[in-house]
């Protein structure tokens, strides 16, 4: 380990360790999408000690986004999300490897970029992207960790279909469910900041082997607060999942 004092509050668990450390500096995460979520999940991540970080965003910073996304500053308005997101994570561990794969990925481009990582995280705002996640994610055999954020709910679920569960498409079908967005609809800060931190914690307890967050979706309302917890069916007939099942 190269820099102990850096790691060493999350060292001391038990469930970590030295051992668990080097997993983390050996593992690699693809995270879709730097807003809300993924600058939030992208900080934590890259703070843990995750040994490559592959980001992929399309957006410009506006000052719209400062509310909530915490990896940018004011001076960061108008600048691409990756390079001013890059920045900002080499800034708080240098050790971290970057990967910056300027959105939108089209399919080829998105499967080669998650069958090059151990787990990925749709942080995406968009029903058409996580389908594409989802579908490539299938189709390499890798981990998937969704989180969405709207006014004051928020939703995360972990898939993991090598281990014959269900995938995203199990969940939301064909198409997903009619899709406010948080221009339309608001978000308060906190709530993206809650998922997207509740994002690299389940990445990161499944690339440590501890904690099994696969299959259920968690359903948080902050104005109670109270958290749901449901269990994720696999669809036999799942125009996604089902086909790589059967080869």
């Amino acid at each position: 380990m190269s820099d102990f004092a850096r790691y060493s509050r999350q060292v001391i668990l038990r469930e970590v360790g030295v051992n668990g450390q080097a997993v983390l500096r050996d593992s690699s995460v693809l995270v879709i999408g730097l807003g809300g979520l993924g600058s939030v999940a992208a900080l934590y991540l890259a703070g843990a000690g995750i040994g490559r970080l592959v980001l992929s965003d399309l957006d410009r910073v506006d000052r719209s986004n400062l509310q909530r996304q915490i990896l940018y500053r004011s001076a960061d308005v108008g600048r691409a999300k990756l390079d001013a997101a890059a920045d900002s994570l080499r800034a708080l561990n240098p050790e971290c490897e970057l990967e910056l794969q300027p959105g939108p990925l089209d399919d080829a481009s998105l499967l080669a970029a998650v069958r090059a990582v151990d787990l990925v995280l749709d942080c995406s705002d968009n029903f058409i992207t996580r389908f594409a996640v989802n579908a490539a994610c299938v189709a390499a055999r890798k981990p998937l960790v969704s989180g969405a954020a709207i006014r004051f709910e928020g939703q995360l679920a972990l898939f993991d279909t090598r281990r014959g569960g269900a995938c995203y498409a199990c969940l939301y079908g064909e198409s997903g469910e009619v899709q406010e967005t948080c221009e339309e609809a608001g978000v308060l800060g906190p709530v993206v900041g809650v998922i997207g931190s509740l994002q690299a914690l389940s990445a990161i307890k499944h690339l440590l082997g501890i904690g099994d967050d696969a299959g259920t979706l968690m359903i948080w309302d902050a104005l109670k607060p109270a958290w749901r917890t449901l269990t994720i069916n696999r669809d036999p007939n799942c125009r996604v999942c089902a086909a790589s099942r059967a080869e």
